[in-house]
């Protein structure tokens, strides 16, 4: 995480506000409180503190009943509170590359590296069936950061869902990254992939849907 950020941050119960809304759309402040088991004044609080700041904003969502209910979530200055796998070094390697090597050079240079990724993740992958790749998968790529789990309810086809990625910055400028994650995943759980990506303000999800 951004060392300065934190400092500014402060409290520890801060930045589990900011954590659980990460995972989320946005949650109100009696859903924080649910969540978290603090009062509802100290979570107000906090809130409060983090919209002035800068890393939280709020929009109203629409109730089946009443009134719409105030929602807090993330903005996209809190992505820097997490995990990041690249910086401007990595962008600027790309672009020397490319001014020397002619427009095509980073696209093959990403192409190689997701490449060899996927040789590697099928030789970890574990399991003999789809859904226990996937589980797998989904807890391998948690541990790198993409703050990842195995959603399989009846109200959706199975996906393994993203909140976060280390690579946003590529991503932003190189988007092919993307059907090469989709091509990983499709390689290592041996099935179609199907790669959905919703961006507002600061919410990230990234949803990889494929048939068991």
């Amino acid at each position: 995480m951004n060392q300065r950020l934190i400092a500014e941050i402060g409290r520890t119960q801060r930045l589990e506000i900011i954590n659980s809304l990460k995972r989320t759309r946005g949650l109100s402040v009696n859903e924080l409180v649910d969540k978290m088991k603090m009062s509802y004044m100290g979570i107000k609080q906090h809130c409060i503190t983090l919209h002035r700041d800068g890393y939280l904003d709020t929009w109203r969502r629409p109730q089946q009943m009443g009134r719409p209910e105030m929602v807090y979530r993330l903005t996209r200055r809190s992505h820097d509170l997490f995990q990041a796998d690249s910086n401007q070094l990595t962008l600027d390697l790309l672009k020397a590359a490319e001014d020397i090597y002619g427009p095509n050079a980073p696209e093959k240079l990403l192409y190689n590296v997701f490449k060899k990724k996927t040789a590697a993740l099928k030789i970890k992958a574990k399991g003999d069936s789809v859904a226990e790749r996937a589980k797998w998968l989904a807890h391998f790529r948690d541990g790198e950061g993409y703050m990842a789990e195995l959603v399989n309810d009846q109200d959706a086809q199975p996906h393994i869902l993203e909140c976060h990625s280390p690579i946003m910055n590529l991503v932003e400028h190189y988007p092919i990254i993307g059907r090469f994650e989709q091509d990983m995943f499709e390689a290592v759980l041996g099935t179609r992939v199907r790669r959905q990506v919703i961006r507002n303000s600061g919410l990230y999800e990234c949803a990889f849907e494929f048939a068991l």
